[in-house]
Formats: C-alpha cells, sequence, structure tokens
C-alpha cells in the first residue's frame, strides 16, 4: 500500500538512493553504538542504517506507516511509534548497552531547533547528522559578519563543530518541496569553552541578537556597558559593533566577565 505524504506533518520522503546512502554513511558507528533515526518514514534509510550492525531506535510520529516499519525490528532495532519531542531517550535506550549515541534525521523543517534543544544535553551523543532547508543550514554552519550569523549559530557552535556537508535537490523527495535542502553534520566538542555560568552565557547570546540590526550597545542596555567595552576594545572592536561580528570566543569571554 502506497502511504501518501501527509502535509500537516510537513512529510516529504527522500527517494534518491545515492542520498540516502551518502546520508547513512555520514556517520562512522561501530557495534556498541546507539543510532537514533527520527522520521524513518516508509524505511528508506533505515535499510542503509542497519547495516552498520548498531543499536537503532526509530522515532515516527506516524501510526500509519507501523506495516511498514516492522520488518525492521530485531533484537537491535526498536520502533518507537511517538512524537520524538515527547519522547525519554534515556528510557527508551535502556535495553541496549552502547557507547556513543548518533542521531540521524530528515526532519521537517519547522521543529528542526526544537529537535536539536532536545537532545543536545544527552550526555553519549557524539554526532547529529540532519538533513533540513537549505536557508537553515546555512544559517547552522554561518561565520561571524555573515548575515546568516545568529544566536542559535553561536549556540550550537559552543557544543559542536558543525559541517555543511551536501545540498539536496528538491526532485529527491516525493512530493516534491518548494524549497531545496542540505545536509549538515554535528560532532561534538570533547571539550567546550569555559564558561562560568551558562545561563547567563544563553541570555547574554539571545539578549545580544534580540534585534539583530541593531548595535550590540543598544541591545545590551541593562548590562554594565564599561565591562563589555573593556572586552571589545581588548579584540579591537567598536562600540558600534553588532552581534553577527563577534565570534564565539567573543560572546564567552564576556559572559565570563559579566559574570
Amino acid at each position: 500500500m502506497e502511504i501518501k505524504a501527509k502535509k500537516s506533518l510537513g512529510q516529504n520522503f527522500l527517494q534518491d538512493e545515492t542520498v540516502l546512502k551518502n546520508i547513512a554513511d555520514s556517520i562512522k558507528t561501530n557495534e556498541s553504538d546507539l543510532i537514533i533515526e527520527i522520521g524513518p518514514g516508509t524505511g528508506a534509510l533505515t535499510k542503509y542504517l542497519k547495516e552498520k550492525g548498531s543499536f537503532l531506535i526509530c522515532y515516527e510520529i506516524d501510526t500509519r506507516l507501523k506495516d511498514t516499519q516492522k520488518k525492521y525490528e530485531d533484537n537491535k532495532t526498536k520502533i518507537i511509534f511517538q512524537d520524538f519531542l515527547e519522547s525519554d531517550i534515556t528510557k527508551d535506550s535502556s535495553t541496549f548497552s552502547y557507547e556513543n549515541i548518533y542521531i540521524i534525521a530528515n526532519i521537517p523543517y519547522y521543529i528542526t531547533t526544537p529537535i536539536i534543544k532536545h537532545v543536545i544535553k544527552l550526555n553519549k551523543l557524539k554526532s547529529m547528522t540532519l538533513l533540513v532547508q537549505d536557508e537553515v543550514a546555512k544559517r547552522l554552519t554561518a561565520t561571524p559578519g555573515t548575515k546568516e550569523y545568529g544566536s542559535l549559530t553561536v549556540y550550537l557552535n559552543y557544543y559542536f563543530e558543525i559541517n555543511y556537508l551536501f545540498k539536496v535537490s528538491k526532485y529527491a523527495f516525493y512530493p516534491v518541496p518548494k524549497v531545496e535542502s542540505a545536509v549538515v553534520n554535528f560532532n561534538r566538542k570533547k571539550e567546550c569553552l569555559e564558561v562560568k555560568n551558562e545561563s547567563i552565557f544563553f541570555k547574554l547570546i539571545n539578549d545580544s541578537f534580540r534585534m539583530k540590526r541593531k548595535t550590540l550597545k543598544n541591545n545590551l542596555k541593562e548590562y554594565d556597558w564599561n565591562k563589555i567595552k573593556e572586552i571589545l576594545e581588548k579584540h579591537n572592536l567598536t562600540e558600534n559593533i553588532r552581534a553577527e561580528e563577534l565570534s564565539l570566543e567573543v560572546f564567552v569571554e564576556l559572559a565570563n566577565t559579566l559574570a
């Protein structure tokens, strides 16, 4: 039975076998690792992930796919029909004894950020490969001084080394979406930069980009500007600078000074 994509779930099924294989090959796992696939759909990518011999948990929200997915279940593969954002990954994976977690997903664009935030604090998370809208991919991998660079970029760079792997044509999907896509890989940093107070650090990032076209000084009126100015001058940056021109390292230094 052919499963029709549900617009309400943001479904576009990836059908290009070369792209599917390249996505699966973007993670290097062994048999004692755990792969989490978000939104396996009809199992087009699942079949390549199973070839790795790792533990595998697939989260699928569309219960129409139960019969299609059932054939993939065995003692190392678990299919869970649930909204991934409501999942308890630690509990769901407790039956497996694994070393590292690798996440791989073709996800609706509007839940990219919520999904990242849902998994970012997982202790054993080593890598994520996400198929996202090309525009989102450019934002995730942006560098300081570019218009795509924003609070999400800084936040994620604190945890991960992020790489834009390759573009995916909209014609690789059925139904064909209106936008082009891209595959982005996130490798967990072995050591994050030392932040004295993460709450202050994350609040500073959000506040700095609050009104993107405004200067840092206008966005951070509630902060001790003299302390901020001191750090900016140390890095030969002017008072009229915008947040998009600051590197992660400068944000960390500002947060630690303010803390």
